[in-house]
């Protein structure tokens, strides 16, 4: 809980600083404002609006659709507020009623939607995050009030929450249950979704009865990030997946999955040329994480690659799976990694793969692709399948050497034959997804302990050895002028807690270093590069400590704003010229979601938009992106809409 509540204050200290005063903050629950959560006016939230649902001792049986757009500065947040005991408030699907001045499409697919709609908007839901709500009971065994006031079904594959357009949004620490798809994102050619994060949830009991079609969460999206979550397993009889996923940029990380007809599986973004084409749809990160196999499903632990048919669209790439901990009880088999095709690779290195029963019912591929291992624990006689790479140095054992296996501690203990026999992680995988933290027991992380030498497996033993301490922190992102900033210094080895200072140079105006947490943070007043040198003490007598030289660019901010743009008859010529401020010329213009109307185009190297309208009327959204000529460049972007009027 330490975490969550310090990621919190975090939010709240960048509202401080960034200057929120504006926005509103709505307060739901017993005593409150707002005593239900569809008075909430969900129509007109804007960016840095604080939602707050309080919990009580009956569940909120409502729904709503959210469309605001807020920013990186002015996030929107609803936030459950716990009962003194720790309960998290309950949005309840089954017989919810819908706030009547919404008006949104797929409202029987979600107890919660995510852009998509009439009212609000339909704009591109943007900077939302959501947290510590349990929301339950969406499938189609139940009913709800729709938002025209008649009451009607959900369909099989209602979802919690349902991301129908949305970019960087955050749900973090809640719960999603006994719904047809705990929590689902949606992509399409037009729109898709950027850039989702799903953190410290904990996902079960979802499904539909003998269904392969539903799963514990079912996501598509350009840029996709599960970490610290619990996935228990779906609901009994269902037969779908756990995490079941078709996005580009997709990491996995220190999660606990268990059972399902697979824990993953991992396919093409059959929808989305936008996922399919993105340059990070080949790579995708499976770390950290402990995935549990019961005889329940699929034997397959994780399947790569696409399930559709059209191979020509299926993911084509490297699977990286590393550091985790995998442990089957099945008695009749367990397939390691399924590959679709030949054209897909899985690199496996430092994972425990226990099987309870012999080594021999466990097979590492299932036939197509190739499989590379290094460095794994597994028990003798296991059984290739596919094309195996096998460089000779799996750790073979009776048992891999958990704290307590019965109690499903899978933490090392000592004399472990996993401890120090790992190896290095592949070139892909470094410095983005190094394996910096651990799993908590539930829903939790904590950082890994430092070892020059890699342990297997999810877990770190803890020697008591200490270690040189050694700034690990190399190169630290650009900021933007008048833009907060946040970058951690991280350091390994030593004895915590440690103490940062610059020694030389100094930082960007507007910036500063703390000591205790090496968080530099601020917001930056000039543009420019600032170099200077770090140092890091520890805690022992006498104190270790490293320096680093490192430097800061912070850039002018760009910024469009143009923010609408005017009707046009049909037929008729058209020409306006998109607006910036701030950056430096020349700009590229694009347009990266939604289409203008037909016959109008946009001139990437002037930002002008013309040509002859079409005969037909109707309203055009899209969103336009800018990037300057800086290095590095900045970048914005905006959504705007012309209408095409008789």
């Amino acid at each position: 809980m330490a975490r969550k509540a310090s990621l919190l204050l975090v939010v709240m200290a960048l509202a401080c600083l960034c200057g929120f005063a504006q926005a509103t903050t709505y307060e739901v629950g017993p005593g409150k404002t707002y005593t239900n959560v569809g008075d909430v006016p969900w129509e007109s939230i804007t960016a840095g609006d604080s939602i707050l649902i309080y919990w009580r001792d009956t569940p909120y049986k409502e729904k709503f659709c959210i469309a605001a757009q807020g920013t990186a500065q002015s996030p929107v947040l609803i936030q459950g507020v716990p009962g003194v005991g720790g309960e998290l408030p309950i949005l309840d699907g089954n017989d919810a009623t819908t706030r009547l001045a919404l008006s949104y499409w797929n409202d029987e697919r979600c107890i919660i939607k995510i852009g998509g709609g009439t009212i609000p908007t339909d704009v591109v839901a943007s900077y939302i995050t959501i947290e510590n709500l349990e929301i339950k009971s969406a499938r189609n065994a139940y009913t709800y009030t729709c938002d025209e006031g008649t009451v009607k079904s959900y369909t099989a594959g209602a979802a919690s929450i349902y991301v129908c357009w949305g970019e960087n949004i955050t749900i973090r620490n809640c719960i999603f249950n006994d719904c047809g798809n705990g929590f689902f994102v949606a992509s399409s050619d037009d729109p898709a979704s950027v850039d989702v994060l799903v953190e410290g949830c904990y996902i079960y009991d979802n499904g539909n009865d003998a269904s392969i079609y539903e799963h514990n969460s079912y996501c598509a999206a350009v840029g996709m990030v599960y970490q610290y979550n619990h996935y228990g397993p779906l609901r009994e009889g269902c037969s779908g997946n756990n995490l079941k996923d078709r996005s580009s940029g997709m990491i996995a990380r220190y999660n606990w999955i268990e059972s399902g007809n697979r824990q993953l599986d991992l396919v093409e973004g059959a929808d989305s040329v936008l996922i399919s084409g993105d340059s990070a749809y080949s790579t995708t990160f499976l770390y950290g994480n402990i995935l549990v196999e019961d005889e329940s499903g699929n034997k397959q632990i994780c399947h790569y690659g696409g399930d559709g048919g059209n191979s020509t669209i299926y993911r084509k790439g490297t699977c990286y799976l590393y550091n985790n901990t995998i442990v089957s009880s099945r008695a009749l088999g367990t397939t390691l990694m399924r590959l679709s095709s030949n054209d897909e690779t899985c690199d496996a290195r430092n994972n425990i793969v226990y099987m309870t029963a012999a080594g021999n019912t466990l097979r590492l591929l299932d036939s197509d692709g190739t499989l590379n291992i290094s460095h794994n624990w597994m028990k003798s006689g296991w059984i290739e399948g596919g094309t195996v790479n096998d460089d000779s140095t799996t750790v073979i054992g009776t048992s891999p050497g958990f704290l307590n296996e019965g109690q499903q501690d899978y933490r090392l203990a000592s004399g472990s034959d996993c401890i120090d026999a790992g190896t290095t992680l592949a070139s892909a995988c470094l410095p983005d997804h190094n394996v910096t933290m651990q799993y908590v027991v539930h829903q939790g992380s904590e950082s890994r302990p430092s070892d020059p030498t890699f342990d297997i497996g999810a877990y770190e033993f803890e020697s008591g050895i200490i270690y040189d301490l050694t700034i690990t922190t190399s190169t630290l992102d650009a900021g933007l002028v008048d833009s907060a900033y946040s970058e951690t210094l991280t350091a390994s080895g030593g004895v915590t807690p440690f103490a940062w200072s610059v020694i030389s140079g100094s930082l960007p105006s507007g910036l500063a270093l703390t000591s205790a947490t090496g968080v530099i943070s601020g917001t930056p007043t000039t543009a420019g590069t600032s170099n200077f040198t770090v140092q890091v003490t520890d805690d022992q007598d006498p104190a270790d400590s490293d320096t680093q030289a490192l430097s800061i660019v912070i850039i002018e901010a760009v910024d469009i704003t143009t923010t609408s743009l005017p009707d046009v008859k049909k037929r008729t010529s058209y020409s306006q010229t998109l607006q910036v401020s701030g950056g430096t010329s020349p700009y590229t213009w694009s347009i990266i979601s939604g289409s203008l109307p037909s016959g109008l185009s946009l001139a990437s190297s002037t930002g002008v938009i013309s040509g002859t309208a079409p005969s037909k009327t109707g309203t055009s959204t899209f969103t336009v992106k800018v990037i300057d000529s800086q290095t590095p460049s900045a970048s914005d972007t905006q959504a705007l809409s012309i209408t095409v009027t008789r």
